[in-house]
């Protein structure tokens, strides 16, 4: 028995180092990973790894969700008050945002584009954010441009947002192996299930059921390992992938 739980908590440790190079952190955490296996998946998962999860697509649509239920168009209305006393950047960026979570991207656009000028025109989050609204709007072909001048202007810049966005963005373009490339680089370190299961309703679009049905066997492998807690950070990809399956059959 001892032998298995060294087994495991080695190849917890080999995930969390292929995350930490995919992501771009520093390699000082191969060392912390792999001469201390344990301990050193328990601190990466609780420094590294658990924050870039909340920080994915499904936590931020789950808050809004949550904030839209307790108190609807509170932070919309809000965010209108500050930026009639004060049009600052920051106010710009937070009444986009909050018309973007109420399903009124359009208008958030506008703003968005005034935030992005002198020392903010190259804000790689504000970027990110007013791609993510022309995506919403379905202007494809813009959201692709501002993805990869966020890339030119900001190279130091590590996002898993980012690139998931960009994944999405090729696939609706009809970019298909240039999509397919970035989503199988994500899926090998994405710290959710979003870019898998984003992948996979790809796929079933595209009509691929050959390649989703072995993207659904490396979903199941995964999940076995997934622990519990994570699981549940999951459970609106999970959802959506066994959904997903039921079409395959």
């Amino acid at each position: 028995m001892p032998f298995i739980g060294i087994g495991l908590s080695t190849i917890i440790a080999i995930c969390f180092a292929i995350h930490a190079i995919r992501s771009g952190q520093g390699y000082y955490w191969l060392f912390i990973l792999f001469f201390f296996p344990f301990l050193g998946s328990i601190v990466y998962f609780f420094a590294i790894f658990l924050p870039s999860l909340r920080n994915t697509r499904s936590a931020y649509q789950i808050e809004s969700k949550v904030r839209n239920i307790l108190s609807p168009g509170k932070e919309l209305k809000a965010a209108q008050d500050a930026i009639d006393i004060s049009p600052t950047v920051d106010n710009q960026v937070r009444l986009a945002k909050a018309l973007v979570d109420n399903n009124r991207p359009q208008e958030a656009i506008g703003y968005y584009q005034q935030a992005l000028s002198g020392i903010y025109k190259t804000a790689p989050d504000i970027l990110l954010a007013y791609a993510y609204a022309l995506f919403k709007t379905n202007n494809y072909l813009e959201a692709k441009n501002t993805l990869e001048y966020l890339s030119q202007t900001n190279p130091n810049y590590r996002s898993d947002q980012r690139n998931l966005l960009y994944a999405n963005t090729l696939a609706k373009l009809g970019e298909k192996e240039q999509a397919r490339e970035q989503y199988k680089a994500l899926i090998d370190y994405y710290p959710s299930l979003d870019a898998l299961s984003q992948y996979l309703q790809t796929l079933v679009y595209w009509q691929e059921f050959t390649e989703a049905k072995k993207l659904i066997d490396d979903y199941e492998r995964r999940l076995k390992l997934m622990p519990k807690h994570v699981k549940r950070l999951n459970s609106q990809w999970i959802k959506e992938i066994e959904e997903l399956k039921t079409k395959l059959k």
